[in-house]
């Protein structure tokens, strides 16, 4: 009966606080299929069949053994792609010196985690 009150009260401004904590707590848990990042206009693989994680207020991009991205929750900008099968990110990048960074996470068996 409560569960549907949290859609109905979700934030819709991409820049609250609550907007981005929503975001990360939905995208926690989350298998990917591939991470790909926008270079010189070159869409690249970085990284492929991981998952994403969120734990002390950071937003973690796991692909392989490797940490594509780590980023703060409050300093990214995220936003699900139109078709539901990826997300967006941009934030600076703590694990790779803090320089600002766009990939494009793209989930695996999404259908099953939304449901």
């Amino acid at each position: 009966m409560f569960g549907r009150k949290k859609g109905w009260t979700r934030s819709k401004n991409p820049d609250s606080k609550r907007y981005k904590n929503d975001m990360a707590a939905h995208l926690n848990g989350m298998p990917l299929k591939c991470v790909c990042e926008k270079v010189n206009g070159i869409e690249e693989i970085v990284g492929k069949s991981g998952a994403i994680a969120v734990r002390d207020g950071e937003l973690m991009l796991y692909a392989g053994m490797d940490i594509v991205l780590r980023c703060d929750v409050l300093s990214m900008s995220a936003w699900e792609l139109m078709s539901l099968d990826g997300v967006v990110i941009t934030a600076p990048d703590l694990e790779h010196g803090g320089t600002e960074r766009t990939v494009t996470a793209y989930y695996s068996y999404w259908r099953s985690m939304n449901e």
